[in-house]
């Protein structure tokens, strides 16, 4: 048996167990303050409620709060006892939550009081035994319950194949699969950050991330809890907040709409970043203009990373050399990654075709689906991420869209990212978006849907021109579109098949 994840972690803080380990910045009343001793203590008398409720080791416990320290508490005192973790997004709504409750079939649910109406039927109607309540500012029934709890759980011992926490991904299609992550899965992938970052006990992270994905949960909390690190705990990314707070910090990470917001004033520029060491971005492609206009306003180049809630984090830019725009660098300590043709052939640099990656980072398969858990393995132990990539001839690893992204027109595969690059070139465009929908001669085509910057102006046929004079013919959009906005999920992804629903008859005409 290896130590839990719990145990690394508490080993891993700093000896003055008084220090900040979190600050949650408050506006009204004042900054909340919790030391790593707090933490600690927090999280014991957490795991000894989950004891006196009847949850035995391998119970769910699921959480569909709002952020705050006690509910990382919670995380934490699941890591503890033995106890498997499975946050909810709150802006589930009650169909959404009703399923995932009843496929994990937590033995305890925590909820937001405003969410207690909805959870309630759904615990009824699903036999859930425990239903309590958190909310961001320490209240609630689980508060209460946690208030009086004496008593000890001793840290579990895990092997590292041992569940540890249960993140639902956000399929297109289909039913939401439960991603079973390890507590090996978990050490493994937050010590390789932890090295590969440099982070350490001086550092202050800039916490602006939800966390009931693994972005804010495991690659922010894990960084810092594996380190000693400080963090600013804020509920969400406000711009004013951010700014305020980064003078403060040495590591920020975020979504690259996050980078894009901050960008939007003339008040941010070198000044409030001058002493941070680290920027990072992920959950979604950053946008190679807006890697070239950070880099421009405040001397720092974003490091990007790639990963995905059934493997973690598989590749990162380097800490020390090249961090290139447009890709995610390279493997991180103990990850393998590689390039596939449909015909299961080993591609070569520069060649276009499925990601695949190998390591302890790599999840134990889907919540009671073993049937779709195989099907994404290879025979010799590869997970097939679903991303379509090319790793150049210096190693670095570019992603070129997903593998449900591939618009197949005449028999041609089209990777809608080289036309989305081509778009967003274009001066008066902001960002665009390249979806397949049905065409009567080719089967599939391409549509543009483009989001144009403010006061500027481009109509459908001269897109379509510009495009016709850099690509092949079939790889041009049939269609364009002018929008708003583009339609994203929480962590800032686009959300393609919307697209592909909202504009499956754009070329009916053929």
């Amino acid at each position: 048996m290896s130590p839990s994840l719990y145990t690394l972690i508490e080993a891993s803080l700093p000896a003055d167990r008084a220090r900040t380990a979190i600050e949650a910045p408050d506006r009204s009343r004042g900054p909340r303050i919790w030391s790593f001793s707090d933490l600690l203590d927090t999280t014991a008398r957490y795991a000894a409620l989950f004891v006196r409720l009847g949850l035995s080791r391998g119970d769910r416990v699921a959480l569909q709060t709002e952020k705050s320290p006690e509910a990382l508490a919670v995380y934490l005192a699941c890591l503890r006892g033995g106890f498997v973790f499975l946050p909810m997004n709150i802006a589930y709504r009650a169909d959404e939550v009703d399923y995932l409750v009843g496929n994990a079939e937590p033995a305890l649910v925590i909820c937001d009081p405003s969410l207690e109406p909805v959870l309630s039927e759904v615990c009824t109607r699903r036999a859930v035994p425990n239903l309590l309540t958190l909310d961001p500012d320490a209240g609630g029934s689980f508060i209460d319950a946690a208030a009086g709890v004496t008593g000890e759980v001793e840290p579990a011992e895990c092997a590292a194949d041992d569940l540890a926490a249960i993140l639902y991904t956000s399929g297109t299609t289909g039913k939401p699969k439960g991603a079973m992550l390890t507590h090996g899965n978990l050490a493994s992938n937050g010590l390789a950050l932890r090295d590969s970052w440099r982070f350490t006990e001086a550092d202050t992270l800039l916490h602006a991330l939800p966390i009931f994905h693994a972005h804010g949960l495991f690659v922010a909390c894990h960084c810092a809890l594996l380190s000693g690190a400080k963090m600013i705990w804020l509920r969400k990314f406000d711009r004013e907040d951010v700014i305020r707070e980064l003078p403060r910090s040495t590591v920020f990470m975020g979504v690259p709409t996050f980078y894009t917001r901050l960008l939007s004033g003339e008040d941010f520029s070198h000044a409030p970043v001058s002493h941070m060491r680290l920027f990072t971005s992920g959950s979604a492609p950053l946008l190679a203009e807006t890697f070239e206009e950070f880099r421009a306003r405040t001397g720092h180049a974003i490091l990007e990373r790639y990963g995905m809630t059934e493997t973690g984090m598989n590749t990162s830019n380097p800490y020390d050399g090249e961090r290139r725009p447009g890709t995610v660098g390279f493997p991180l300590p103990g990850v393998e990654v590689r390039v596939m043709s449909d015909e299961g052939a080993a591609l070569g640099a520069g060649e276009v075709g499925g990601l695949q990656v190998r390591g302890p980072n790599v999840f134990r398969g889907y919540w009671r689906m073993p049937e779709k858990s195989a099907e994404e393995f290879t025979s010799d132990g590869w997970f097939r991420t679903g991303d379509v990539a090319m790793i150049d001839a210096d190693g670095y690893v570019h992603l070129v869209g997903r593998a449900k992204d591939l618009i197949i027109s005449g028999g041609f595969n089209v990777y809608p990212k080289e036309i989305e690059e081509l778009i967003d070139d274009m001066p008066e465009v902001l960002e665009s978006a390249v979806v397949g929908v049905p065409h009567a001669d080719f089967g599939e085509a391409g549509a543009a849907v483009v989001v144009l910057r403010a006061g500027r102006h481009l109509d459908e046929a001269a897109l379509i021109a510009r495009l016709k004079d850099k690509l092949a013919n079939y790889k041009v959009p049939k269609r364009a579109f002018f929008v708003e906005g583009l339609p994203r999920n929480t962590m800032g992804k686009v959300q393609k098949n919307l697209l592909r629903e909202n504009y499956r008859n754009a070329c009916e005409a053929g």
